[in-house]
C-alpha cells in the first residue's frame, strides 16, 4: 500500500487504553492544527469499536477548540442507548484536559426499505481530469513567488487523489460561483472493510466544503488572508461505498453571514448511487479584522 495512505489508515487504528477509552495520533498537514477530518474519522472508529452488528448512518459534531498536533487525542464513548434497531454513541475527543470535539453518531442494524433518490449531476469523467499532484504543480506556477512554507504545505503528498471539474486556485483566487463539484479517491486500495471506508469517507468529506462558501468572494484559506475553521460537521451514509473508487462530491454554498459560510454536499459513487449526504458550517473571519 502507498505509504500516505497507510499512515492514514494507522491513525484511524485507534489504541485502545481502557473500556469506551481510545488514543489517537495526529499528522500534521501544513495547518495551525490538527485537519477536522481526522478528528471525525478516528472519533466513528472509536463510537464504532463499542457497536456490533450495526452500520453508522449519521454523526452530527461540533468542533469546539483546535486540536494540538503535538498531544495525542484521546476518544472518550458514551453509550447512551442500544435499541433493537439503533444504537447512538456519544463520543468527546480531549486533549490537555479539555473536550476539543463533541460528536454523537448513530448506528442501525442494516434492513430493507423503500428507496428514492435524484440522479447524479452529469460530469466528465476522472481520468480526463488533472491529479491533484499535476493541479497543485499548476496552481504554484500560477501563483509566482510565495513563501517557501506555503509551497511545502501545497506539496505535502495526500492520502486522496481530488480531482475538480471546474479548478479554483485557491493560492491566487478569482470570484466564481459558490458550488464546486470534484471527483476523488484514496491514491491506493484500502482493505475490505465497510466501516474502514466509512471511516475515510468521513475524513475525506470535510474537505473543500468552507473552500466552497469562499469562493464568490475571491478570497483564500491560504496567506493569511482569512481565519477559517471548521465550527460543526454532520454526515448521513445512505449505502455503503468504497472510498479506493471514484466518488464525486456535489458541493453548494448557499449562503455566508456573521463571518461564518454554510456549505453542503452530496457525495455519489461513480454507478450514480447517492451515498452520502454533508452539511457543515465554518468561520470565515477577515484576518485584518
Amino acid at each position: 500500500m502507498e505509504k500516505t495512505l497507510e499512515e492514514l489508515i494507522d491513525q484511524l487504528d485507534l489504541e485502545p487504553l481502557e473500556v469506551n477509552l481510545f488514543r489517537g495520533q495526529s499528522a500534521d498537514l501544513g495547518g495551525k492544527s490538527v485537519f477536522g477530518g481526522q478528528v471525525i474519522g478516528q472519533a466513528l472508529v472509536a463510537a464504532g469499536r463499542t457497536v456490533e452488528g450495526r452500520v453508522a448512518h449519521s454523526l452530527h459534531a461540533y468542533f469546539l477548540l483546535p486540536g494540538d498536533m503535538a498531544a495525542p487525542i484521546v476518544y472518550e464513548v458514551d453509550r447512551i442507548r442500544d435499541g433493537r434497531s439503533f444504537s447512538a454513541r456519544r463520543v468527546q475527543a480531549i486533549q490537555h484536559g479539555r473536550p476539543i470535539f463533541s460528536m454523537i453518531a448513530s448506528f442501525q442494524v442494516p434492513e430493507p426499505g423503500l428507496e428514492h433518490q435524484p440522479p447524479m449531476p452529469e460530469a466528465p469523467p476522472p481520468e480526463n481530469l488533472p491529479s491533484s499532484t499535476e493541479l497543485r504543480e499548476r496552481w504554484l506556477t500560477e501563483a509566482g513567488e510565495l513563501p517557501e512554507k506555503i509551497r511545502e504545505a501545497v506539496r505535502r503528498p495526500m492520502p486522496i487523489d481530488f480531482r475538480p471539474i471546474e479548478p479554483w486556485n485557491p493560492l491566487k483566487p478569482g470570484r466564481s460561483a459558490p458550488s464546486q463539484s470534484v471527483w476523488f479517491r484514496t491514491i491506493d486500495k484500502v482493505p475490505d472493510d465497510p466501516m474502514l471506508h466509512r471511516c475515510l469517507l468521513a475524513y475525506a468529506s470535510d474537505n473543500n466544503l468552507i473552500p466552497t462558501a469562499l469562493r464568490p468572494h475571491g478570497k483564500s484559506w491560504y496567506g493569511g488572508q482569512m481565519i477559517v475553521a471548521s465550527i460543526d460537521h454532520a454526515m448521513w451514509f445512505h449505502r455503503d461505498a468504497r472510498v479506493d473508487d471514484w466518488l464525486l462530491y456535489v458541493m453548494d454554498s448557499p449562503t455566508a453571514q456573521a463571518a461564518r459560510g454554510f456549505a453542503r454536499g452530496a457525495i455519489y459513487d461513480r454507478s450514480g448511487r447517492l451515498v452520502a449526504s454533508v452539511a457543515q458550517e465554518g468561520l470565515m473571519r477577515e484576518a485584518s479584522r
